[in-house]
């Protein structure tokens, strides 16, 4: 690739620092979460975050120790206190059902959340309203308005909501008349339904686990994969005259998204379905009442599971990279799931290691994947080139930056989940394809610059050095700080009088890299 630096460029916007997903709201009120959120903020740029139990028990949302049951939002305004302080802003997610409004009892997760459809829907629309006036009191109508209020968590799944289709209709209905009787301007969206699907199963009041097609094909990039009750969400809000500020859901590519049925296979798609699957979305979104809206993808990574190995690699990294800009600009967010693996969904973490969500583990120890995020909000604004494997930008300083990523063409899937409990089948796609030459010339840069390549290898992979380590289920201090203390690899280029550099490097399989202009 040769540039001419003195071009001009096409803004590129920042989607993959909109937001970032973690736990529950009160995983939120420990320190060393705090602690870690705030790094993330400073080096990736998330702007907000999104969580699930802001009404979970543990939050104490509801006072009904008396006769007549008052609203404490203590814990919210201290969680909401500890992230504005920060410097991210929250999107609401309404849920999950406080037990004093709950219908019935079942639940989700380790911690219980409360999965039923409120016993009477004026009860849900009054917590809301009230939440939503206490929130615009306590920091202002011109802070909230640039939150988001989200319907609920994937609704579509047994395993999150004990109701129908038409329940959570009316629920988002219910949820939406609340919030805007206190401001018009407030954002609402939904459905939050979660990954795509390739047949029926969801098309009825319920889901009708006979229409699973994933499990009887070889193949299931062979067939045509659509979003999750989003035409009915928004024929639904047209008909009712409701407003729809955003519509979300979530794209993880693989042939489950909770398989308490155990029929699917637990495969991932090819490399390029989440591109597919947002302008499958796009296109449907067009096409109804509602064509404007903004597009958060409140939930991604590359499986829906917390146990995946994938998540600790390198690899994973280059599939962040890869997925981000091949959608850059088609949507207003795609919000990793999750920045950290202080998450209890299954109780808490079992190893420093074990295919936590995160970015971060439990200890603070930042994966590959973390780099990915940091380098990727590091890029200019504006767009100068890119192609199969880089993007070459200029940032507001007329400074170079530019990110390389080596995703194997032997790969043409999503990397593959590797579950808990045996991590080799990690090195069998590890060690797949073969090294790639860059090279690259800019021309007409500043006269005698220095370039810095940042190149996030194997070698320096917390992961790797874990296994080496032996796998030890428990840190010592010295191990630690062995694992937080891993340099990557750096190279320097310089620019002739002319301002020419030729940028010429090895990349291995996975690895991502990150030029700078000094």
């Amino acid at each position: 690739m040769k540039i001419d630096f003195r071009k001009e460029g096409k803004y590129l916007p920042h989607t993959w620092s909109t937001c970032v997903g973690a736990g529950r709201a009160c995983e939120g009120l420990r320190a060393e979460w705090q602690r870690q959120l705030k790094e993330a903020v400073k080096e990736c740029g998330f702007r907000y975050i999104r969580f699930h139990g802001l009404f979970a028990e543990d939050m104490f949302p509801i006072n009904d120790e008396l006769e007549s049951h008052s609203y404490n939002w203590y814990y919210i305004d201290q969680l909401y206190d500890a992230l504005l302080e920060i410097g991210i802003r929250p999107i609401v997610e309404l849920g999950f059902m406080p037990p004093a409004l709950a219908s019935g009892e079942g639940t989700c997760f380790w911690w219980k959340g409360n999965i039923t459809p409120p016993k009477d829907y004026d009860q849900w629309k009054d917590l809301v309203y009230h939440l939503t006036k206490h929130l615009v009191e306590r920091y202002g109508l011109d802070e909230v308005k640039q939150w988001y209020f989200e319907v609920w968590n994937e609704p579509n799944l047994h395993g999150f909501w004990h109701g129908t289709k038409s329940q959570y209709f009316k629920l988002y209905e219910v949820s939406v008349e609340a919030i805007k009787a206190v401001h018009k301007d407030l954002k609402v969206g939904g459905p939050a339904t979660s990954n795509f699907v390739p047949d029926e199963r969801f098309d009825t009041e319920v889901e009708d686990v006979s229409k699973q097609m994933t499990h009887k094909v070889e193949d299931i990039d062979s067939l045509s994969w659509k979003g999750v009750w989003i035409q009915d969400f928004l024929k639904f809000c047209e008909e009712k005259g409701l407003p729809v500020d955003f519509v979300s859901t979530h794209p993880y590519p693989t042939d489950f998204a909770l398989d308490g049925n155990k029929v699917t296979a637990g495969r991932s798609r090819h490399v390029d379905a989440v591109y597919e699957d947002i302008t499958w979305l796009k296109k449907q979104i067009a096409a109804s009442a509602y064509p404007d809206v903004e597009i958060h993808l409140t939930e991604w990574s590359s499986s829906p599971s917390s146990r995946d190995y994938s998540h600790d690699t390198l690899a994973e990294a280059a599939y962040i990279v890869r997925s981000n800009l091949k959608c850059s600009g088609m949507m207003d967010s795609l919000s990793y799931w999750v920045f950290t693996d202080i998450f209890e969904e299954r109780g808490g973490g079992p190893e420093p290691f074990h295919g936590g969500f995160g970015l971060i583990t439990m200890h603070g120890i930042k994966k590959s994947s973390y780099y990915a995020y940091k380098m990727l909000h590091q890029l200019g604004e504006w767009e100068l080139e890119r192609d199969e494997n880089s993007i070459v930008t200029k940032d507001e300083n007329g400074k170079v930056k530019a990110l390389f990523y080596h995703y194997p063409k032997e790969m043409n899937m999503t990397i593959p989940m590797v579950t808990y409990g045996d991590d080799t089948p990690v090195d069998a796609y590890m060690n797949m394809g073969t090294d790639q030459a860059v090279q690259l010339v800019l021309e007409h840069t500043k006269k005698n610059a220095v370039f810095c390549l940042e190149v996030v290898d194997d070698a320096s992979s917390p992961f790797t050095v874990w296994r080496k380590m032996g796998k030890p289920k428990n840190l010592t201090r010295e191990m630690e700080k062995t694992l937080k203390s891993l340099e990557h690899r750096k190279l320097f280029f310089y620019a002739d009088d002319e301002g020419k550099v030729e940028i010429s490097f090895i990349m291995k399989p996975w690895e991502i890299a990150f030029l700078s202009e000094q």
